[in-house]
């Protein structure tokens, strides 16, 4: 599974991509203006700045709604790096963005997905990556993580290429569910990253290493 983190925070990139294991990063407007970072020039220069710290997809938000801004926002992003993927919301317009994209080669992450029909559509259209929400369901008493299992079990039983990206990761243990449901990336916050890095018995048996080594004399 390949991890996205989800932030417009160039020193949280950093931290993960000194992890070892960070595949690439996703952000919206709403992380932008997070970072205080506003304006367009700024925007895109922020992008820029993100795709020189990793080396995978960077996923980049239009604003418009409508099909004709959507593109126009989409080619500009798209060609301001290579490793830009052009994200659409789940609206008709946008899957119609997402069509004309994908016949041009241009990647896509389709993204407020909330249901199999919505990744179904997504699928059809060609689109790179679909962002099912599975936090937000989880936050209106509905499970999301079924929602995943359900649209793995849609693309694998009709070959469908997009990839699965499980977004509003809250916490460590949605990283670990969505691997065990065959979640082709996730996409958190650096602390639920970290947060596999952490077991009581592991600070345990570290701190008995320590003092036993200092016992040797080493």
């Amino acid at each position: 599974m390949k991890f996205f983190i989800d932030t417009a925070n160039l020193e949280d990139i950093k931290e993960a991509q000194a992890l070892g294991v960070l595949d690439g990063v996703t952000t919206n407007p709403s992380l932008m203006a997070k970072e205080g970072i506003v304006g367009k020039d700024n925007i895109l220069k922020h992008y820029l700045d993100i795709c020189n710290i990793v080396d995978g997809d960077v996923s980049a938000e239009v604003i418009s709604t409508d099909f004709d801004g959507m593109i126009k926002e989409g080619l500009e992003l798209a060609e301001l790096h290579e490793q830009i993927v052009v994200k659409l919301p789940m609206i008709a317009d946008g899957i119609k963005a997402c069509k004309y994209f994908s016949d041009r080669g241009i990647r896509t992450n389709v993204t407020l997905v909330f249901s199999a029909g919505q990744a179904l559509l997504a699928a059809k259209a060609g689109a790179t990556y679909v962002s099912p929400f599975l936090g937000r369901l989880d936050d209106v008493s509905t499970d999301g993580m079924h929602l995943i299992a359900e649209i793995r079990e849609i693309y694998d039983n009709y070959n469908f290429q997009t990839q699965i990206l499980s977004a509003s990761i809250r916490h460590t243990m949605h990283i670990v569910n969505c691997a065990k449901v065959g979640s082709d990336v996730m996409t958190g916050p650096l602390s639920a990253i970290k947060g596999l890095l952490k077991h009581p018995l592991t600070d345990i048996g570290l701190k008995q290493f320590i003092e036993d080594a200092k016992k040797m004399n080493l």
